[in-house]
Protein backbone atom coordinates (compact mmCIF):
# COMPACT_ATOMS: atom_id res chain seq x y z
CA UNK A 1 0.00 0.00 0.00
CA UNK A 2 1.34 3.19 -1.32
CA UNK A 3 0.78 7.04 0.62
CA UNK A 4 -1.85 7.69 -2.20
CA UNK A 5 -3.64 4.41 -1.75
CA UNK A 6 -4.41 5.17 2.18
CA UNK A 7 -5.08 8.70 1.75
CA UNK A 8 -7.99 7.64 -0.68
CA UNK A 9 -9.00 4.44 1.70
CA UNK A 10 -9.19 7.10 4.37
CA UNK A 11 -10.95 9.53 2.45
CA UNK A 12 -13.70 6.67 1.71
CA UNK A 13 -14.07 5.58 4.83
CA UNK A 14 -14.67 9.54 5.69
CA UNK A 15 -17.64 9.72 2.90
CA UNK A 16 -19.22 7.14 4.09
CA UNK A 17 -17.81 4.56 0.78
CA UNK A 18 -16.27 2.06 3.28
CA UNK A 19 -17.59 1.09 6.43
CA UNK A 20 -14.90 0.32 9.19
CA UNK A 21 -14.97 -3.23 8.57
CA UNK A 22 -14.07 -2.79 5.46
CA UNK A 23 -11.03 -0.33 6.01
CA UNK A 24 -10.19 -3.09 8.82
CA UNK A 25 -9.89 -5.96 6.20
CA UNK A 26 -7.42 -4.06 4.10
CA UNK A 27 -5.45 -2.74 6.73
CA UNK A 28 -5.31 -6.27 8.61
CA UNK A 29 -2.02 -7.04 6.13
CA UNK A 30 -0.21 -3.99 7.39
CA UNK A 31 2.80 -4.21 7.19
CA UNK A 32 3.14 -7.21 5.43
CA UNK A 33 1.21 -10.68 3.89
CA UNK A 34 2.88 -13.63 4.71
CA UNK A 35 3.21 -16.06 1.47
CA UNK A 36 4.96 -18.27 3.41
CA UNK A 37 7.49 -18.75 1.26
CA UNK A 38 7.60 -14.68 1.23
CA UNK A 39 6.32 -12.05 3.01
CA UNK A 40 5.38 -8.80 1.13
CA UNK A 41 6.44 -5.77 2.58
CA UNK A 42 3.41 -3.47 2.28
CA UNK A 43 4.31 -1.38 4.51
CA UNK A 44 7.79 -0.57 2.42
CA UNK A 45 6.02 2.57 0.75
CA UNK A 46 4.54 4.30 3.72
CA UNK A 47 8.42 3.91 5.31
CA UNK A 48 10.62 4.76 2.19
CA UNK A 49 8.67 5.58 -0.65
CA UNK A 50 9.97 2.50 -2.75
CA UNK A 51 7.53 -0.51 -3.81
CA UNK A 52 9.16 -3.72 -3.02
CA UNK A 53 10.80 -5.24 -6.19
CA UNK A 54 11.38 -8.53 -7.16
CA UNK A 55 14.39 -9.57 -6.98
CA UNK A 56 13.81 -12.89 -9.30
CA UNK A 57 17.33 -14.51 -9.38
CA UNK A 58 17.46 -18.07 -8.01
CA UNK A 59 13.61 -17.87 -7.21
CA UNK A 60 11.80 -21.00 -8.14
CA UNK A 61 9.04 -20.25 -10.82
CA UNK A 62 5.89 -20.97 -8.45
CA UNK A 63 7.32 -18.52 -5.87
CA UNK A 64 7.41 -16.14 -9.02
CA UNK A 65 3.98 -16.99 -9.39
CA UNK A 66 2.53 -16.54 -6.28
CA UNK A 67 3.87 -13.48 -5.21
CA UNK A 68 3.15 -12.07 -9.14
CA UNK A 69 -0.59 -13.38 -8.20
CA UNK A 70 -0.62 -11.88 -4.81
CA UNK A 71 0.76 -8.48 -6.29
CA UNK A 72 -1.54 -8.71 -9.05
CA UNK A 73 -4.78 -9.01 -7.29
CA UNK A 74 -3.82 -6.36 -4.93
CA UNK A 75 -3.60 -4.32 -8.15
CA UNK A 76 -0.40 -2.79 -7.42
CA UNK A 77 1.94 -2.11 -10.06
CA UNK A 78 5.05 -5.11 -9.97
CA UNK A 79 8.70 -4.88 -10.65
CA UNK A 80 11.19 -7.31 -11.27
CA UNK A 81 14.94 -7.87 -11.74
CA UNK A 82 17.08 -10.49 -12.87
CA UNK A 83 14.38 -12.57 -14.50
CA UNK A 84 16.46 -14.99 -17.19
CA UNK A 85 14.97 -15.48 -20.32
CA UNK A 86 13.34 -18.82 -19.91
CA UNK A 87 11.54 -18.12 -16.62
CA UNK A 88 10.29 -14.88 -18.07
CA UNK A 89 8.90 -16.70 -21.13
CA UNK A 90 6.89 -18.91 -18.93
CA UNK A 91 5.52 -16.32 -16.52
CA UNK A 92 4.64 -13.88 -19.94
CA UNK A 93 2.46 -17.00 -20.89
CA UNK A 94 0.47 -17.00 -17.07
CA UNK A 95 0.56 -12.50 -17.08
CA UNK A 96 0.37 -11.81 -20.41
CA UNK A 97 0.40 -8.30 -19.05
CA UNK A 98 3.76 -8.19 -18.36
CA UNK A 99 6.47 -5.97 -20.31
CA UNK A 100 9.43 -8.37 -19.91
CA UNK A 101 12.90 -6.71 -21.19
CA UNK A 102 15.76 -9.40 -22.16
CA UNK A 103 18.07 -7.07 -22.39
CA UNK A 104 18.06 -5.55 -19.10
CA UNK A 105 16.44 -9.07 -17.82
CA UNK A 106 13.46 -6.82 -15.76
CA UNK A 107 10.16 -6.59 -16.17
CA UNK A 108 7.34 -4.41 -15.95
CA UNK A 109 3.68 -5.35 -14.73
CA UNK A 110 1.54 -2.12 -14.68
CA UNK A 111 -2.21 -1.97 -13.21
CA UNK A 112 -2.28 1.87 -12.80
CA UNK A 113 -0.41 4.75 -14.27
CA UNK A 114 3.07 5.78 -13.26
CA UNK A 115 3.41 9.03 -11.14
CA UNK A 116 5.71 11.16 -12.65
CA UNK A 117 8.73 12.41 -10.47
CA UNK A 118 10.30 15.59 -11.31
CA UNK A 119 13.99 15.92 -12.10
CA UNK A 120 16.52 15.53 -14.64
CA UNK A 121 18.62 13.00 -14.82
CA UNK A 122 20.78 11.50 -17.15
CA UNK A 123 22.56 8.02 -17.66
CA UNK A 124 26.19 7.28 -19.17
CA UNK A 125 27.21 3.88 -20.81
CA UNK A 126 30.73 3.64 -21.23
CA UNK A 127 30.68 0.64 -23.60
CA UNK A 128 28.12 -0.78 -25.20
CA UNK A 129 28.94 -4.20 -23.28
CA UNK A 130 27.78 -2.45 -20.35
CA UNK A 131 24.31 -1.63 -21.66
CA UNK A 132 22.25 -4.30 -19.56
CA UNK A 133 23.71 -3.32 -16.33
CA UNK A 134 22.39 0.74 -17.73
CA UNK A 135 18.80 -0.42 -19.15
CA UNK A 136 18.23 -1.99 -15.34
CA UNK A 137 19.58 1.65 -14.24
CA UNK A 138 17.02 3.17 -16.91
CA UNK A 139 13.90 0.73 -16.38
CA UNK A 140 14.07 0.62 -12.83
CA UNK A 141 14.38 4.66 -13.02
CA UNK A 142 11.27 4.43 -14.98
CA UNK A 143 9.01 2.36 -12.57
CA UNK A 144 9.47 5.18 -10.38
CA UNK A 145 8.18 7.93 -12.39
CA UNK A 146 11.47 9.39 -13.87
CA UNK A 147 12.53 9.34 -17.80
CA UNK A 148 16.37 9.64 -17.65
CA UNK A 149 18.39 10.99 -20.60
CA UNK A 150 20.77 8.16 -22.60
CA UNK A 151 23.90 8.78 -23.76
CA UNK A 152 25.38 4.92 -24.62
CA UNK A 153 28.69 4.26 -25.48
CA UNK A 154 31.23 7.02 -24.24
CA UNK A 155 33.71 5.83 -22.73
CA UNK A 156 36.97 7.29 -21.87
CA UNK A 157 38.94 5.60 -24.76
CA UNK A 158 37.21 7.75 -27.18
CA UNK A 159 36.91 11.09 -25.76
CA UNK A 160 35.11 13.03 -28.17
CA UNK A 161 32.60 11.03 -28.00
CA UNK A 162 31.89 12.35 -24.24
CA UNK A 163 33.25 15.74 -25.10
CA UNK A 164 29.87 16.11 -27.70
CA UNK A 165 27.31 14.68 -25.19
CA UNK A 166 28.95 16.43 -21.38
CA UNK A 167 27.44 19.87 -21.77
CA UNK A 168 24.13 17.97 -22.06
CA UNK A 169 24.62 16.70 -18.87
CA UNK A 170 25.53 19.73 -17.03
CA UNK A 171 22.61 20.77 -15.57
CA UNK A 172 20.96 17.49 -14.77
CA UNK A 173 19.81 16.77 -11.20
CA UNK A 174 21.97 13.17 -10.85
CA UNK A 175 23.82 11.12 -13.30
CA UNK A 176 24.16 8.00 -13.26
CA UNK A 177 27.85 6.22 -14.71
CA UNK A 178 27.94 2.29 -15.81
CA UNK A 179 31.58 1.11 -16.48
CA UNK A 180 33.67 -1.68 -16.69
CA UNK A 181 37.14 -2.56 -17.48
CA UNK A 182 39.39 -0.10 -15.71
CA UNK A 183 36.41 2.09 -14.24
CA UNK A 184 37.76 5.17 -15.50
CA UNK A 185 34.66 7.35 -16.51
CA UNK A 186 33.30 8.63 -13.65
CA UNK A 187 36.45 10.22 -12.28
CA UNK A 188 36.43 12.02 -15.92
CA UNK A 189 33.10 13.11 -15.47
CA UNK A 190 33.68 14.19 -12.31
CA UNK A 191 35.70 16.73 -13.50
CA UNK A 192 33.34 18.56 -15.66
CA UNK A 193 29.99 18.56 -14.33
CA UNK A 194 28.93 19.56 -10.89
CA UNK A 195 25.78 17.26 -11.10
CA UNK A 196 25.66 14.38 -7.97
CA UNK A 197 27.50 11.00 -9.29
CA UNK A 198 26.51 7.40 -9.13
CA UNK A 199 29.09 5.42 -10.38
CA UNK A 200 28.35 1.65 -11.80
CA UNK A 201 31.04 -0.77 -11.94
CA UNK A 202 30.53 -3.60 -14.06
CA UNK A 203 31.99 -7.02 -14.51
CA UNK A 204 32.79 -6.42 -18.30
CA UNK A 205 36.54 -6.59 -18.62
CA UNK A 206 39.31 -9.34 -19.51
CA UNK A 207 41.04 -11.22 -17.01
CA UNK A 208 42.62 -8.98 -14.08
CA UNK A 209 39.08 -6.74 -14.38
CA UNK A 210 38.43 -9.90 -11.60
CA UNK A 211 34.66 -9.64 -12.27
CA UNK A 212 34.11 -5.63 -11.93
CA UNK A 213 36.47 -5.69 -8.87
CA UNK A 214 39.07 -3.77 -10.76
CA UNK A 215 36.43 -0.98 -11.44
CA UNK A 216 35.14 -0.51 -8.51
CA UNK A 217 38.50 -0.09 -6.70
CA UNK A 218 39.37 2.54 -9.15
CA UNK A 219 35.52 4.46 -8.73
CA UNK A 220 35.97 3.96 -4.91
CA UNK A 221 39.53 5.13 -5.31
CA UNK A 222 38.57 8.11 -7.88
CA UNK A 223 40.28 11.81 -7.43
CA UNK A 224 37.03 13.55 -8.48
CA UNK A 225 35.50 14.73 -5.59
CA UNK A 226 31.65 13.20 -3.71
CA UNK A 227 31.21 10.11 -6.12
CA UNK A 228 29.02 7.69 -5.34
CA UNK A 229 30.00 4.09 -5.86
CA UNK A 230 27.13 1.08 -5.92
CA UNK A 231 27.93 -2.48 -6.08
CA UNK A 232 29.42 -4.39 -9.59
CA UNK A 233 26.72 -4.49 -12.14
CA UNK A 234 24.28 -2.53 -9.85
CA UNK A 235 21.97 -0.73 -12.59
CA UNK A 236 18.74 -0.94 -10.01
CA UNK A 237 20.35 0.21 -6.65
CA UNK A 238 22.20 3.06 -8.36
CA UNK A 239 18.57 4.26 -10.04
CA UNK A 240 17.50 3.81 -6.03
CA UNK A 241 20.47 6.25 -5.15
CA UNK A 242 19.49 8.53 -8.09
CA UNK A 243 15.85 8.62 -7.19
CA UNK A 244 16.15 9.35 -3.10
CA UNK A 245 18.78 12.65 -4.75
CA UNK A 246 15.33 13.58 -6.72
CA UNK A 247 13.24 13.58 -4.30
CA UNK A 248 15.15 14.92 -1.67
CA UNK A 249 15.94 18.38 -4.07
CA UNK A 250 12.00 18.64 -4.88
CA UNK A 251 11.13 18.05 -0.98
CA UNK A 252 8.86 15.67 -2.67
CA UNK A 253 7.20 12.84 -0.94
CA UNK A 254 5.90 10.79 -4.30
CA UNK A 255 3.05 7.85 -5.08
CA UNK A 256 4.33 4.57 -5.80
Amino acid sequence: MDLLSLQQLLQQLKDGEKNIEDVLEILRHLPFRDLESAKHDVHRPLRNAFSEVIFCDRKEKLHLEKIITTLHQSGQNIFGTRLQVGAAKELCELFPQIDYDPISKTFLFLQHPIAPLAGNLALLCAGTADIPVAEEAWRTARYFGVEATRYYDVGVAGLPRLLTEIQKCRHADAIIIVAGMEGALPSVVGGLTPAPLIAVPTSVGYGTNFGGITALLGMLNSCSEGICVVNIDNGFGAACVALRILRGKKNISPNV
